[in-house]
């Protein structure tokens, strides 16, 4: 693992960050233009410039070293900065990325998402240049404004064309009810809004029960099932939601509103964007997804519904902005420790184009903030369709995973199917402390290799249980049909527990089964591992990594106890019983992540093989925050 000094991370934002308890009113508008000029600014820095002939307009990424299609969807924050500040420079820098973006566009009305062959993101090509051409068009001359209509009437036909639920992923689908709703707008013709309509009737009816959209994994059938946060919350929703303002769809918006309440139990107290625990986790950053667009239009739109929409929007930004460095969005609160490398463009005009959607659908100069679900101890949700829970106590709050989706058509090979499960904590967060456990790839791959870094030998981040025997691992992570159970335990503790088998990456049984139970009160969570031995007797290891900020620091007091500190808070991890022994740090420079970028702390508890006749062994130890 590559080691680079925070400091330059550091400063990066700490001009811009402000205390994470959120006054009584915040100007949201001058928040969102604070932090979208520093994007686009940093994207602006990054094109080209005519001495790079065909390609001057461009932006260049950093890390991938190509010129992104996608990335000129920075034309819409480019209009809404140079709207805000009146300086001519942002204007023109949009005019060269739209000239080079025409210069790109397929026979067929579509953009590649260079480098790769995809052509679903023309739908966020088209909508960020219907909103940019809405807003300063009439600055151009008749030729450049006939140009830019043309585009975008060739990728609306486009997209009338082939979008789909069989076509694309649910979040395109989604985002192209809004992009032909918009460019209806431009080019009214009827076709647009009927597709925009099918489109969302087709999206909504994947909602299930509780609200949570399926459509983001694998295909069967010629339909993809699957639930992502991340790609819901960033995308999807608001995609939906603005096209419902743009066409008066009712049933469409009343469909958003119910389920975006649910899903406001995701954003945890300091503004992390849980989406540790969904198919397309493999991209979660903590404050979000890395190519998914951000939250803050999503709230935008449904700020008068409910006060705590705008303090999900106000934290997340500012936990956001935890993650810049030199004027770019990284992968997460540790990429220039763990990495290295600059980032690659995408969560930046991601983000940024997601802020002026904001400015843009919400410019009441103030709102008045209340607390989020995440804010009130004693709180706890369990979602029963996607078997997840969400708990708070005084000083923890955590989600827990049995998620059982799986990807029927590829199986164990798909991308879907490394995410965390088996009711794993995949995100644990400590008054005082922040984020100390998370999740990652059970094993890591590069996807897609244009957003995935190497990462060679990487271990998850994600608490489990595991075992090998000879070349075959197995852990809990792979156990898909596990299922939580919920209640009160002795003392009023929220108890959450599962059943499982350790299972191999191909979910072939290994011979010893499992219950993890939590158990959480308001200063202490305790694990408890019984091990049930069916027909193998292996050493288990119980395996606990903790994220390792910056000052941390490590130390095994004896036997049984482990302590970390970060300035004046503490956390004790004490083995309270069981025939187990305790390890601060095996493999320790191999618990690191890209995705979230983030390093961690490895304990180790080592449950040695059972004796003769014995079938089971249990452990129990507690995690309790310390002064």
């Amino acid at each position: 693992m590559p080691s680079r000094s925070p400091s330059r991370l550091r400063a990066a934002w700490l001009v811009l960050l402000l205390p994470m308890l959120p006054a009584a009113e915040v100007s949201l508008p001058d928040e969102y233009g604070r932090t979208l000029a520093v994007l686009t600014e940093s994207l602006e820095r990054r094109q080209l410039g005519p001495e790079a002939g065909p390609d001057a307009g461009a932006l260049s990424c950093p890390h991938c070293r190509v010129l992104h299609t996608r990335a000129a969807e920075a034309v819409w924050p480019m209009a809404m900065h140079f709207s805000r500040t009146g300086e001519a420079r942002h204007l023109q820098a949009l005019r060269a990325l739209a000239t080079w973006l025409f210069q790109q566009q397929q026979p067929d009305g579509s953009w590649k998402e260079t480098p790769e062959e995809w052509t679903g993101t023309t739908t966020d090509q088209l909508l960020m240049l219907v909103l940019a051409f809405q807003q300063v068009g009439s600055r151009f001359d008749p030729g450049e404004q006939k140009n830019w209509r043309q585009a975008i009437e060739r990728a609306a036909d486009y997209l009338t064309r082939v979008m789909s639920p069989e076509f694309a992923s649910i979040n395109y689908c989604a985002t192209t009810t809004a992009s032909l709703a918009a460019a209806h707008r431009l080019v009214p013709k009827p076709a647009y809004l009927a597709k925009a309509r099918e489109l969302a009737r087709q999206t909504v009816a994947l909602m299930d029960e509780e609200g949570f959209l399926n459509g983001e994994g694998g295909k069967c059938f010629d339909r993809k099932m699957g639930v992502d946060l991340g790609y819901t919350l960033e995308m999807s929703f608001w995609g939906l939601g603005y096209y419902a303002r743009l066409t008066g769809d009712r049933r469409v918006d009343e469909l958003v509103r119910a389920a975006l309440r649910r899903h406001l139990a995701f954003i945890y107290p300091d503004g992390m964007m849980d989406g540790s625990w969904g198919i397309r986790s493999n991209k979660w950053t903590t404050y979000g997804s890395a190519t998914s667009d951000g939250c803050q239009v999503l709230f935008a739109l449904y700020a008068d519904d409910d006060p705590a929409y705008p303090t999900a929007a106000w934290r997340n930004l500012q936990y956001l902005r935890t993650c810049l460095h030199d004027g770019l969005i990284t992968y997460g609160p540790h990429h220039a420790l763990v990495l290295g490398q600059p980032p690659c463009l995408y969560p930046t005009f991601a983000k940024a184009k997601n802020l002026a959607l904001a400015l843009h659908l919400d410019s009441r100069p103030t709102r008045t903030l209340a607390p989020l679900p995440a804010d009130r101890p004693g709180w706890r949700e369990h979602f029963p369709t996607i078997d997840v829970v969400t708990a708070r106590t005084r000083l923890f709050m955590a989600t827990l995973t049995a998620y059982g989706y799986k990807d029927i058509a590829k199986g164990a090979d798909s991308k879907y199917m490394f995410r965390p499960t088996g009711g794993a904590i995949s995100c644990l967060w400590v008054e005082g402390l922040g984020l100390v456990q998370a999740s990652s790839q059970t094993e890591y791959h590069r996807w897609e290799p244009m957003h995935f870094p190497a990462a060679e030998g990487v271990r998850p981040l994600t608490p489990r249980i595991e075992f090998t025997r000879g070349p075959h691992y197995f852990t809990n992570l792979f156990e898909f049909d596990g299922r939580l159970r919920t209640e009160t335990g002795p003392g009023g503790g929220f108890v959450v527990s599962t059943y499982g088998e350790l299972k191999d990456r191909r979910w072939h049984y290994g011979g010893v089964s499992y219950r993890l139970t939590h158990t959480f009160r308001d200063t202490s969570l305790t694990k408890e591992v019984t091990l049930f031995y069916r027909g193998a007797e292996p050493e288990v290891r119980i395996v606990e990594p903790i994220v390792h900020h910056d000052g941390m620091t490590f130390r095994q007091i004896d036997a049984r106890t482990i302590v970390v500190r970060r300035g004046a808070r503490g956390l004790r991890l004490h083995l309270e019983s069981g025939p187990a022994t305790l390890a601060l740090g095996p493999d320790a420079d191999k618990h690191w992540s890209p995705y979230p970028a983030l390093r961690a702390m490895p304990v180790v508890i080592t449950v040695p093989s059972p004796a003769a006749e014995q079938r089971q062994q249990k452990v129990v130890f507690t995690l309790a925050p310390m002064e």
